[in-house]
C-alpha cells in the first residue's frame, strides 16, 4: 500500500474536506480526489461519504484512519531520522507557552549560532498536547512542565522557573484565578492550592497573553501563578504582591525531553545547555 495515498487520506480525514486537505498538501483538488479513488480501489472500500459541507468517513474509513495515521507518522519520522543520521539537519521543537516566553528566543538564537545549517520547526501548546506530539514522533524534543511519567521519555535537561503566586499590591483581589489556558499544569496547581486552603467558590478567567494577565492582576481582577522571569520580562515585579508557594511533592519545573527511541544527534549538546 502506498504511504503517499495514506497521507492524502489522513489529511482529508482530519479536515473533513477534500479542498482543505489539498490545500494542506499543496496538491490540486482533482489530484487529491484521484488519489482517494486509487486508495479506495486498492482496498475495495468506499472511505468517504460526501456531505454538504465536505466529507465524512465511512465505517471502513473510521477503521482505517488510526492505522493510516500511525503509518504516515512512522514513515515521516523515518525520513527525518535518516536525514539526521550523521548530523542534525532538522530539529522539531515542542514547548509549553510559559517556556516559550521565558527561554525559547535565546534557545533558538543559540542553536542557530552553533548549528547554522540546521533547520528548526516550533510547536507551542500545553504540556499534555506537547507530550502527545512527542510520543507520536511529530516533534523531536519538548520543553514540558514537571517530571515525565512515561518510560518512553528521556530527560535531557532541567530548568528552574522560580514560580510565584501574584496578587494585586494595593487593591482588593476578586476571587478569580487567572490562567493562560484551561489545560495548564501551572493553572491546575493554582486551583488545587486554592482548594487546599478552603477556597471552593473561585471563578476562573483565561487570558492568552501574559502581559494582559499581569495587568488584570494589577487591576484587582484576580490572582495568577507565574514564573518570576515572566513577571520581570513585563516589568511587574514592583507592581504586584509576589508569594512563593510551597509546592511540596508537586514538581512544576521545566524539563527538556525526548523519546528514548528518538534521541537527537545533538543530545549531548542539549544536556550541557544552561
Amino acid at each position: 500500500m502506498d504511504s503517499n495515498l495514506l497521507k492524502v487520506f489522513v489529511a482529508v480525514s482530519e479536515h473533513k474536506s477534500i479542498s482543505l486537505g489539498a490545500l494542506e498538501l499543496g496538491f490540486t483538488q482533482s489530484n487529491v480526489t484521484l488519489r482517494i479513488k486509487q486508495l479506495e480501489k486498492t482496498l475495495g472500500y468506499t472511505l468517504f461519504h460526501r456531505v454538504p459541507k465536505g466529507v465524512i468517513l465511512t465505517q471502513e474509513g473510521e477503521k482505517l484512519y488510526p492505522l493510516a495515521k500511525e503509518i504516515v507518522q512512522k514513515v515521516e519520522n523515518a525520513a527525518v531520522q535518516m536525514k539526521n543520521m550523521k548530523e542534525q539537519t532538522l530539529l522539531r521543537i515542542g514547548t509549553s507557552q510559559a517556556n516559550a516566553s521565558i527561554r525559547l528566543s535565546s534557545f533558538i538564537e543559540t542553536l542557530q549560532h552553533d548549528f547554522s545549517s540546521m533547520s528548526l520547526e516550533i510547536y507551542t501548546g500545553g504540556t499534555p498536547s506537547v507530550v502527545e506530539k512527542l510520543l507520536a514522533y511529530q516533534i523531536d524534543i519538548a520543553f514540558i512542565t514537571g517530571a515525565p511519567k512515561l518510560l518512553d521519555i528521556e530527560v535531557l535537561n532541567q530548568f528552574n522557573d522560580d514560580l510565584y503566586l501574584v496578587e494585586p499590591k494595593n487593591k482588593l483581589c476578586a476571587n478569580t484565578l487567572i490562567g493562560y489556558r484551561e489545560k495548564s499544569t501551572h493553572f491546575d496547581y493554582l486551583k488545587a492550592n486554592e482548594e487546599r486552603l478552603g477556597n471552593k467558590t473561585y471563578q476562573t478567567m483565561i487570558v492568552e497573553h501574559y502581559e494582559v494577565m499581569l495587568a488584570c492582576v494589577k487591576a484587582g481582577m484576580g490572582k495568577a501563578f507565574l514564573s518570576k522571569k515572566i513577571i520581570e520580562k513585563f516589568g511587574y515585579v514592583d507592581a504586584l504582591k509576589l508569594t512563593k508557594l510551597e509546592q511540596n511533592e508537586c514538581d512544576l519545573q521545566t524539563r527538556l525531553v525526548c523519546r528514548k527511541d528518538n534521541v537527537p544527534f545533538i543530545a549531548d549538546y542539549l544536556r550541557a545547555l544552561r
